[in-house]
């Protein structure tokens, strides 16, 4: 946790000023590894997007029956799933789906790239959300779980791989054509963001409540003075300073199809000869 002095909030990271994150898309497939690891930040940015109407699809790949020591998994899975399903429709999103691999013991590899690129052949968003895949999580403190690195960056690369047809062509037999149409990643409690959504209001407002749709595993954990909103309210402001808004969620973009031409793309008409 961030520490402070006095009143005074001492930031973790120093963000430079930031573009907003580009909106002119209607469709996104979020992939994540346990129920909760999008209402820790992301969940207020898509409140703001399903408000503009945009369709969210949820793919989260464990259902974290491993996160509550006190719970067997048998209980503790669908127990996560169902404050995963309420959290979602808090912020707009009905469809979620769980892939079922163990909660706790994800490895990258082809197993998990080809479960990914199936959601993705299936849904066919034009971006995707998913979370963090450095060794450090947000602010370079902590470390980051290793189901976070091995979803996050397995997100990433099925992006791709869900484009190729020679790729996992298993799935075409499931009549799962390629989709190739997926504009960016968005990575959110990545190291470096080089983006932001502003979140002032009714979106934060909104993804605070979501997270607080986990009751039964946030007490699970033991932490009785984990407060929600004052956590999600911290790190939202701090990060609003980079988009010199209120209030932002942050993340790292990274681009499958250019927006338009190239630098070095040059056309017959623009280029000239004295």
């Amino acid at each position: 946790m961030p520490t402070t002095s006095g009143d005074t909030a001492t930031p973790m990271i120093d963000i430079p000023p930031l573009e907003p994150i580009d909106e002119n898309w209607h469709t996104a497939l979020a992939v994540v590894a346990h129920p909760d690891d999008l209402e820790y930040g992301a969940a207020a940015a898509i409140a703001r997007w399903t408000c503009q109407g945009k369709n969210i699809t949820y793919c989260i790949v464990t259902s974290g029956e491993a996160g509550i020591d006190s719970m067997s998994p048998d209980d503790a899975g669908p127990l996560r799933e169902h404050e995963q399903r309420a959290a979602a429709a808090i912020v707009g999103v009905h469809d979620v789906w769980f892939l079922g691999h163990p909660d706790g013991m994800l490895e990258y590899g082809l197993t998990l790239r080809r479960d990914i690129a199936r959601a993705i052949r299936r849904h066919r968003p034009e971006i995707m959300v998913t979370g963090g895949f450095d060794v450090r999580g947000p602010g370079g403190v902590f470390s980051n779980q290793s189901d976070h690195r091995a979803v996050g960056l397995a997100a990433l690369d099925a992006a791709r791989d869900a484009g190729n047809r020679w790729i996992f062509p298993e799935l075409l037999d499931e009549g799962l054509e390629p989709w190739g149409g997926v504009r960016f990643v968005a990575v959110v409690g990545g190291g470096r963001p080089s983006h932001g959504v502003d979140v002032t209001g009714e979106p934060l407002a909104r993804g605070i409540a979501s997270l607080e749709a986990h009751a039964q595993y946030t007490a699970g954990l033991g932490n009785a003075g984990f407060d929600v909103a004052p956590f999600l309210t911290y790190f939202a402001t701090q990060s609003g300073a980079a988009i010199g808004v209120e209030a932002a969620v942050l993340f790292d973009v990274y681009r499958l199809i250019p927006d338009g031409p190239m630098p070095w793309m040059v056309s017959s008409e623009d280029s000239t000869t004295e």
